[in-house]
């Protein structure tokens, strides 16, 4: 049978995905936003199966996010490799914008940032041209003949070895349509004595697309393809069961191939977009002149032949995690910078000190126009990885007695802040609580929008008295529905609430920028505290569509 290209070649909440090629070798990257460690890092060598290498932000000098918002900091990095160096540039939207790491290693160790003067706007990449000289494009906002303002792409020499923008930067084009909501993710690409700007367009949800322009000299006006967009799925409908695709960015093979690595969500029972924006791939090619994606059918499939490359060995990623040796694996992260260190691993188990801060305090305005970053905010005892897929099942045996009503311990589904279900344990009169919180908001705009508005609202879903210090905690997701278990033997949990909807953590209700995050917290909830939880174990696991012998997705 032939090799397969699967997609999305990663599942989850992985967005704005970059992608290069250093001889036999395939290098990518997506957005992090507030996570930390920020911007991972995969490798592969047949571009079917990816292994994470590390994350390029894995320091606190290089990475300032916080708890306050998931749809901040790191956003549409671009990896690229020039001359023995891999350069990252991005924008930080939580700390001062944009800004470069390099590494001679991919694995690290990367630089801390090189900040930018003088460079507007978001989505920044880095174009090396044969001539020796480097270039970025970015966004702007540009002034209109009728007084309006619109966004376009940009371009400025870069003078990498001072890390600084040099002579002009000019505005090339500002999207095929007049207009257009949203020209950004700009790449630059070289072929046949044509420069290609593929940007996308239209706004990162359903209106999604990839076009592009090509000029023979860079800092001319950019000719727009008649064939525009080069993809897009908005004019499939809102039943079509991959959506939002755009944020192209195109790698060329050793063979003269060309795939693109693309942002796209599946839709789960509905239109909802729980897992986020993820990373699809489709293969290139070139007609007239001008780049194809998926040619044939014009659309992301669900698979594709995989290309003629020497097969890498499948990892298999492991579906529990004893909290072995002194790190936590890849696949955790924290929401936010943690400044205050409040985790360790010994003796096989995960121990959390509860810290004041709430899992779910109100979302605040963003103001972007800060001069100065402040960097003394409290840390969310928070360890979370992506969910991956339309079913699963996550669980993990905790020893913890809360000793005040203020402290919570437990798990947590959550999108994007203030949308989520938690499973926490807890004190209420003097007697040990097992509960069950769903938490949502009404939200307007995004945080850093002027007109950003949120009102965050709590209920008690269930609740039961439990006595056990050691428990085991499990959720499932079965397409849109969430069960809570609880007890203290695997085989033989207890139901506290079943067919919770998840339609609550659909992102489209909150802007479509993030994906749902599963995590182990630990609260005190505004007063100090000197408790603490243990973790013996997690599990995440991959299961099957059940309810009623329906597929509720592609899983």
């Amino acid at each position: 049978m032939t090799k397969q290209l699967m997609n999305p070649i990663l599942p989850g909440f992985y967005p704005d995905p970059s992608i290069c090629r250093v001889e036999d070798d395939f290098y990518m990257i997506t957005s992090s936003f507030s996570l930390f460690p920020g911007v991972p890092i995969f490798h592969s060598t047949d571009l079917v199966n990816w292994e994470q290498i590390g994350h390029i932000l894995d320091r606190k000098s290089q990475l300032h996010v916080t708890a306050d918002h998931m749809t901040a900091g790191i956003m549409a990095p671009t990896l690229r490799y020039n001359n023995g160096t891999y350069y990252m540039i991005t924008t930080n939207v939580s700390d001062k914008w944009n800004f470069i790491v390099t590494a001679k290693d991919p694995r690290g160790p990367w630089s801390d940032p090189y900040w930018l003067e003088g460079c507007p706007g978001i989505d920044s990449s880095l174009f090396f041209d044969d001539d020796g000289k480097t270039y970025l494009t970015g966004t702007r906002e540009d002034a209109n003949t009728d007084g309006t303002r619109s966004q376009a792409i940009w371009v400025s020499e870069i003078d990498l070895d001072r890390m600084c923008l040099v002579g002009e930067a000019r505005t090339i084009w500002g999207g095929a349509l007049k207009n257009c909501a949203s020209p950004e993710a700009p790449h630059l690409y070289k072929k046949d004595g044509y420069y290609y700007l593929v940007i996308a367009e239209g706004g990162t949800e359903h209106f999604h697309a990839v076009t592009v322009a090509r000029s023979r000299t860079i800092f001319n006006d950019f000719e727009g393809y008649a064939g525009n967009p080069i993809l897009t799925h908005r004019h499939l409908g809102k039943h079509y069961p991959i959506c939002n695709v755009g944020h192209a960015d195109l790698v060329e093979l050793k063979n003269g191939e060309w795939y693109a690595v693309i942002l796209g969500s599946r839709l789960i029972e509905g239109y909802h977009k729980n897992l986020g924006r993820e990373t699809f791939m489709a293969p290139v090619v070139w007609e007239e002149g001008w780049p194809v994606i998926s040619p044939g059918t014009g659309k992301v499939e669900w698979s594709y032949p995989a290309p003629d490359l020497p097969a890498a060995t499948e990892r298999v990623v492991p579906t529990r995690d004893d909290f072995e040796g002194d790190k936590l694996a890849m696949d955790w992260v924290f929401f936010g910078t943690p400044y205050e260190n409040f985790y360790s691993l010994s003796d096989s188990k995960l121990t959390m000190k509860l810290l004041p801060r709430s899992i779910s305090q109100e979302v605040r305005k963003i103001d972007i126009t800060a001069t100065q970053v402040d960097k003394n905010v409290p840390t969310l005892a928070f360890i979370g990885r992506r969910q991956q897929h339309v079913n699963f099942r996550m669980s993990t045996r905790m020893n913890f007695l809360a000793l005040e009503e203020n402290e919570t311990v437990g798990l947590a589904i959550m999108q994007a802040c203030n949308h989520q279900f938690r499973l926490e344990r807890t004190m209420e009169n003097g007697k040990q609580i097992l509960r069950l919180i769903q938490c949502t908001s009404e939200i307007i705009g995004y945080p850093h929008q002027t007109n950003f508005q949120c009102v965050t609202t709590e209920i008690e879903l269930a609740k039961t008295e439990v006595d056990s210090r050691e428990m085991i905690f499990s959720i499932t997701g079965d397409g849109q529905a969430h069960n809570f278990y609880y007890g203290t033997d695997k085989e033989n949990l207890q139901l506290l609430y079943a067919n919770a909807g998840g339609g609550k953590l659909n992102p489209e209700s909150v802007g479509g920028m993030v994906g749902t995050m599963l995590c182990m917290f630990a609260s005190s909830n505004g007063k100090e505290s000197k408790n603490s939880a243990e973790f013996e174990w997690f599990e995440y696991i991959k299961t099957e569509a059940s309810r009623d012998g329906r597929v509720v997705a592609h899983v």
